[in-house]
């Protein structure tokens, strides 16, 4: 069982990754190179930095501290949303769900994250609601 459990998790197309308490990565699997572009090499042993906004890093980094001092998140079910930045520069836009992850003696050293890139359907989303919005202005501006 240990071999396919690794299997499936080396293998799977969502991108899974494992940040200790600090936010050093310590794991990162094919779908993690394949959405991001790093190789594991050179992502495990950098920060959750690499993956993440500039301009989202504060507000990302108070809630890791908070949940990595208090044991607890929020987040225990559903899917968080977040932009990410790939080693290209460029945004994928992100669906993930985040497991906390404890030793035996039950203390808390990190968490996993398993994420998937949701770009398409986002810009999909936003191309209806826009064109949503054009629909509801024509209407609103015709006479009866």
């Amino acid at each position: 069982m240990d071999r396919i459990l690794i299997q499936a998790v080396n293998n799977a197309p969502d991108a899974i990754l494992i940040s200790d308490r600090e936010g050093i990565i310590s794991y990162w699997n094919s779908g993690a190179e394949q959405m991001f572009g790093h190789t594991a090499a050179e992502a495990v042993g950098q920060s959750l930095d690499l993956i993440i906004p500039e301009n989202l890093r504060g507000r990302h980094w108070d809630g890791y501290h908070r949940v990595m001092a208090s044991g607890e998140t929020k987040y225990k079910t559903g899917l968080l949303s977040s932009p990410g930045i790939r080693k290209d520069g460029s945004r994928v836009s992100l669906e993930f769900s985040m497991v906390l992850l404890h030793d035996e003696a039950g203390q808390l050293q990190g968490c996993a994250s398993i994420m998937r890139d949701v770009t398409e359907r986002w810009k999909k989303e936003k191309e209806l609601k826009e064109r949503l919005t054009v629909c509801e202005s024509k209407l609103a501006g015709s006479p009866d």
